[in-house]
């Protein structure tokens, strides 16, 4: 059967995109769909807006810190609409870079919704599309939970990025990385912050002390944690919003502005795919894969956040270029879900790579060794600032071998790149201690721990 192409995948996100891109450069000829901006969460109302304003909220400390180094600063003056302006516009840019390489790469590009037909044949309107392989690269969308009475006055992580006031009072429900990265961003720029969690700490599934950590540096920074809350309600009124919550003390009020931030998960973007039409089967909300991203039915793969495995655009975008080199390419490739680093630009940053000392434990158990380091980092010691970097190594002791390897500090992200390398290679704790330290560095602590 003649197709109209060898590929076609729904949704332009990171994943969709670099599959795209990759299964061209091997000569097939590919299209691509998107309902939304091109870019997907990642570019437009995730890790690249939200990072620019991790940079804007950072600039009250760097101007505190100056004074200790001699440096004169005079009054300093915020404007959120200027910031949320030169955020947008970058996204703007993003945008036509994106589709760009997508016209460089002679991908053609569809606007509107995807949805089967049958398994080979895609509708976007009134036009129709076949294609021999179809990759659901549809990505994943935030939720609010129906739970929480009047939960329908809170907007979402999509939605603050367009806020063109800024809250003086905003109240974040949720305790993960997204809840957590925005409560200090918005800490950092001045407004007033509570976080509302169920949980004892922020953070869930991280190692205990990035947790700890964290959450301790956020309380001291001025952020209200709310903790172990059992019950929540929002109710709004003329004085903005009234949240009552219900903890073991007893019941709470706190009045925010109209704007009270869900940050309370997400969930594969199914809807309106006409996944029925197939024989793609759905588990737990998610388009089931197997190691190959390969769907139920034999011609269809999925990669990113709508197969809720590892959700970061980093894998998605490997999972879809694994896919094209397998398929496209003649290169027989599997992703490979160990060791995956990843980072929390929260206030102070962290990053990880490999397993939690929790993990450790009940997968080698006595044998688990800890290094732990807990210093001030050079940067703060004239200013008199009592910041702090947090810095842990988990070792098997077996093998010698690091397994493990978290921080909480300045530059986390930047320094667990490097060490993920050595993760991931196997390297030993031996190794690490035969490498020669860059000082002063805080990154040299990683070497020198005994």
């Amino acid at each position: 059967m003649s197709y109209d192409f060898d590929l076609f995948v729904i949704g332009a996100g990171s994943g969709g995109i670099a599959t795209a891109r990759r299964a061209a450069e091997y000569g097939a000829k590919v299209g691509i769909v998107e309902f939304d901006r091109l870019g997907g969460t990642c570019v437009n109302r995730g890790c690249v807006p939200k990072k620019l304003m991790v940079y804007a909220s950072h600039f009250p400390e760097a101007f505190q810190a100056a004074s200790g180094y001699g440096w004169t600063v005079g009054e300093s003056q915020f404007d959120w609409k200027t910031m949320i302006t030169a955020v947008n516009n970058e996204v703007d840019r993003l945008n036509g870079i994106y589709q760009k390489m997508l016209d460089k790469s002679e991908v053609k590009v569809y606007e509107g919704h995807g949805t089967f037909i049958d398994s080979h044949t895609i509708a976007i309107g009134e036009e129709k599309v076949t294609a021999e392989k179809i990759l659901i690269a549809v990505g994943g969308k935030p939720v609010k939970p129906d739970s929480i009475p009047g939960i329908e006055h809170a907007i979402t992580s999509r939605e603050i990025f367009h806020v063109q006031e800024q809250p003086k009072h905003i109240v974040i429900l949720g305790g993960g990385y997204i809840g957590a990265e925005f409560a200090c961003i918005l800490k950092g720029l001045g407004s007033d912050v509570t976080q509302i969690i169920r949980a004892d700490k922020i953070l869930r599934g991280f190692d205990e002390d990035i947790r700890s950590e964290i959450q301790s540096q956020m309380q001291d920074h001025g952020i209200n944690v709310l903790n172990n809350v059992q019950d929540m309600a929002i109710t709004k009124t003329d004085a903005g919003l009234e949240i009552k919550v219900t903890r073991e003390e007893g019941e709470e009020t706190i009045v925010a502005d109209s704007i009270s931030l869900a940050a309370t998960g997400r969930k594969p973007r199914l809807e309106n795919l006409g996944l029925e039409n197939t024989g793609v089967e759905v588990v737990n909300g998610a388009v089931a894969v197997d190691k190959y991203s390969q769907t139920a039915e034999e011609h269809i793969y999925a990669v990113g956040d709508c197969t809720d495995r590892i959700n970061l655009t980093p894998v998605a975008i490997q999972e879809g270029r694994a896919f094209a080199d397998t398929h496209f390419g003649g290169k027989s490739q599997q992703m490979a879900y160990d060791n995956i680093p990843t980072a929390i630009f929260t206030t102070p940053e962290a990053s990880t790579v490999g397993l939690t000392e929790a993990e450790a434990r009940e997968k080698y158990g006595d044998a688990v060794k800890i290094y732990r380091s807990k210093f001030r980092p050079m940067y703060y010691t004239l200013p008199n600032m009592q910041v702090k970097t947090l810095m842990k190594l988990i070792v098997d002791g077996n093998t010698d071998k690091i397994v493990g390897a978290h921080m909480v500090g300045d530059s986390a992200a930047e320094i667990i790149q490097g060490v993920a390398i050595a993760v991931k290679m196997g390297a030993t704790k031996a190794d690490f201690d035969a490498t020669v330290g860059i000082h002063p560095s805080s990154a040299e602590e990683f070497v020198t721990m005994r």
